[in-house]
């Protein structure tokens, strides 16, 4: 499976991505080694996961995360529908 996340730092801060593995994604980020993606050493957490079938389908569902607002993305989180 592949996922698409949302990860929000501990400075409010919110990042999308894409992955096959999100727990291992989430370890990484908090060890440091997701500092290349967020800009921030800071602790994260996975607050938002959608599920694809394929590769593709997760990277476009990320790169439309991307292109949201932070008021989109607090309502994608919230449940509402985005």
């Amino acid at each position: 499976m592949n996922y698409t996340y949302i990860l929000r730092c501990a400075d409010g801060s919110y990042y999308p991505g894409w992955t096959t593995d999100p727990e291992r994604r989430l370890k990484e980020h908090n060890a440091g080694k997701g500092a290349k993606y967020t800009r921030s050493r800071l602790p994260v957490e996975i607050v938002h996961l959608e599920e694809f079938e394929t590769k593709e389908e997760a990277m476009s569902r990320e790169q439309h995360i991307k292109h949201m607002t932070r008021k989109q993305k607090q309502a994608l989180i919230d449940g509402a529908e985005c």
